[in-house]
C-alpha cells in the first residue's frame, strides 16, 4: 500500500547539537525506495507503508545501538483509497 508520512525523531538527553543522530537519520531514509524530503523540523516520506513502518523500526534500532538511550518519533501517515498518494500531490 502507497503512502504518505512525515517523520520527525527526537532524540532525548543527547545534548544540546543532535546534529549526528539527525544525519544518521537521512542516511538511514535513503537506505530504501523513498522519495524523502527533509525540513526544517522532519521529514516528509513517500514509499510502500510497510516500507515506511521498517524503517522507522530500523532508525530506532540502529541509533539506541549507537549510543542514544531514548529516543521519541513523531509519525504521520497518510493512505488513500481514491488515488496514489503523493508528496508531489501536496505542493500547493
Amino acid at each position: 500500500m502507497k503512502a504518505t508520512a512525515e517523520l520527525q525523531v527526537v532524540p532525548i538527553g543527547a545534548g544540546i547539537s543532535v546534529r549526528r543522530e539527525i544525519t544518521r537519520v537521512a542516511v538511514l531514509l535513503k537506505e530504501f525506495n523513498f522519495v524523502v524530503e527533509t525540513h526544517a523540523s522532519g521529514t516528509n516520506i513517500e514509499g510502500e507503508l510497510a516500507e515506511i513502518l521498517a524503517a522507522v523500526e530500523r532508525i530506532h534500532e540502529t541509533l539506541h545501538r549507537e549510543g542514544s538511550v531514548r529516543l521519541l518519533s513523531y509519525l504521520k501517515l497518510e493512505t488513500r483509497t481514491d488515488k496514489t498518494p503523493t508528496l508531489a500531490g501536496k505542493r500547493l
